[in-house]
This record gives structure tokens, C-alpha cells and sequence, in this order.
């Protein structure tokens, strides 16, 4: 007998809905529900970052010269970025022996998936060579407001990922344990963590929040990097708490060690947040924005 039976029959665990991962069939074509929540997560955050640009009351003193037009054109910008470096940190970060002996594979997102860490890398990169281009001084307050939008772009993207039964957790006595379908790359049929709902939860919903306050209640936007550090901070913390509830044997930088790369991957970010919020307390960003007050 299972190890797992008394359990199975003394708790009420939730069966995966078994969702379609097609949103919407348009004859050959399928819109899946992953694409719509990217769709949804650029637009929501692109609307967030336009509204926060226009509340003066946020900036305290700070003068900026970043325009809505800028934040116009700089959306497709980020989603270039955010694609493009999602996609190469998926091949760089957790498969590159794979993708190098399987180079087409690299050009089947479809397949492999994205990585998170790699998204807000090449984010920030489109986002300096965005300032860059058109000359942007206040490239602190245009990274303070793009990071703004990542909370709802991690929201929608690990809602997809339940739909599509992705990032699921180790096995879990909890009744909110589910049990997904077995074809799924782990043993089947045992109750486990909705990691990807963790993750949907803190790096989405509450980081969203204690962004929203720090921005309405302590105007972190009239401090630049400020807000920046925040996100980074926050987003890494959390990842670095819902990986362990991850079910990721081959994740494991070395097998000593219980750290999985998603962690690993986030501690810079933690470490870049209290250098960034070294800068701020002394000036050093408010003075390199280049706007004078």
C-alpha cells in the first residue's frame, strides 16, 4: 500500500479542472489562454504606468521628462524585450546543453516556455535603450515606472501556467493540495503544492500591493530607484520562497546543496535592490536622472 493512502482517504483534496489550454479556435488558428495573459498583463500594466505618470501628486518635487507618448511607444519596446529575454533565459539558464545540440528547438517558445528572470532582464535592457534612442534623462523614473507593471505580468503568466498544469509543487498533505494530471512531468496522481498559484499570489498580487503603497503612501516615485529596488526586492524574496514549495528535481545547481536555480537566479536581484537603495539614500540616482528640480 501507498505511503500516500491513509492520507488520500482521510483528506479532500482539489482534482485539476482539466482546462483547455486553447482560449479560443478560429478555424486553424487557437488563441491560447498563455498568450492571452501576456496580451492582458502588457495592456493592464501599459494603462497602470500611463495612469501613475499623470497623478503629480506622486512625484513630490521631482521634475521628469518621460511624456505619455514615450510610454506609447516604448510598450512594444518592453514586449520585444520581455520575449525575447524570457525565451533566452529559458534556453540559458535551465537547458542550454539542450538547446545547443537542439538549436531549432530554441524558436518553439510554444514547447519550452519562458523564464521570468530573463523576461525582467531584457525589459530593463529594452527599456535603457529606449531612454538611450530618444534621449530619456530620467531613465531611473522610466525603470521605476515599467517595474511597476511586472506584479500583473506575473499574475496573469502563473494563472496560465496552472492552466496549462506548469510549475507544479511537491506532493503536500494540505487539503488545497491538487491532484493534476498525470501526464505532467512528475509522478502522477498524488496531491501536490499549486506552486504556480503561490507564485500568482505573492510575486503578483501582493507585490502589487506593496508597490501600490509605497507609491501612494510614501511617494517612492519622487525618489528615483526607489520603487525599482522594491520590485526587485520583492519579486526576489518571494521567488526565493515559493521555489521550495517547487516540485524541480532537475533544478538543483548541484545536488549537495538545496538552492534550485530559480533561487540562485533571484539572490542578485535581492543584492542589486540594496545597492540601488544604497543610491537612493545618498542622492546618487536623484542627481544622475539629469532632470533639474
Amino acid at each position: 500500500m501507498s505511503m500516500f493512502s491513509p492520507i488520500l482517504a482521510i483528506t479532500a483534496f482539489i482534482t485539476y479542472p482539466n482546462i483547455d489550454p486553447v482560449a479560443l479556435q478560429l478555424g486553424p488558428v487557437s488563441v491560447k489562454w498563455y498568450g492571452l495573459a501576456y496580451a492582458a498583463a502588457f495592456l493592464l500594466g501599459w494603462y497602470y504606468v500611463l495612469y501613475l505618470l499623470k497623478q503629480k501628486q506622486l512625484w513630490g518635487d521631482l521634475k521628469t521628462d518621460i511624456t505619455s507618448s514615450h510610454i506609447d511607444d516604448l510598450l512594444l519596446w518592453v514586449m520585444i524585450g520581455v520575449v525575447v529575454g524570457g525565451r533566452l533565459g529559458q534556453v540559458l539558464f535551465y537547458h542550454p546543453d539542450y538547446y545547443f545540440a537542439n538549436p531549432i528547438e530554441i524558436f518553439k517558445p510554444w514547447k519550452g516556455g519562458m523564464a521570468s528572470h530573463g523576461g525582467m532582464i531584457g525589459g530593463v535592457l529594452a527599456i535603457l535603450l529606449f531612454a538611450r534612442k530618444y534621449n530619456i534623462k530620467s531613465k531611473w523614473n522610466l525603470m521605476d515606472l515599467c517595474l511597476v507593471g511586472v506584479p500583473i505580468g506575473f499574475f496573469f503568466g502563473r494563472i496560465a501556467n496552472f492552466i496549462n498544469a506548469e510549475i507544479i509543487g511537491t506532493v503536500t498533505t494540505m487539503p488545497w493540495g491538487v491532484i493534476f494530471p498525470i501526464s505532467t512531468d512528475a509522478p502522477g496522481g498524488l496531491p501536490r503544492h499549486p506552486a504556480m498559484l503561490y507564485e500568482a499570489f505573492f510575486t503578483g498580487a501582493v507585490l502589487f500591493v506593496i508597490l501600490a503603497w509605497f507609491i501612494h503612501k510614501r511617494q517612492s516615485l519622487s525618489r528615483p530607484g526607489e520603487t525599482l529596488a522594491i520590485a526587485l526586492l520583492g519579486y526576489g524574496g518571494f521567488r526565493v520562497l515559493c521555489e521550495g514549495f517547487k516540485y524541480l528535481p532537475d533544478s538543483l545547481l548541484v545536488s549537495w546543496l538545496p538552492l534550485t536555480k530559480g533561487m540562485v537566479y533571484s539572490i542578485p536581484m535581492i543584492v542589486l535592490a540594496f545597492y540601488i537603495l544604497h543610491l537612493v539614500a545618498t542622492g546618487v540616482t536623484r542627481r544622475q536622472n539629469g532632470i533639474k528640480d
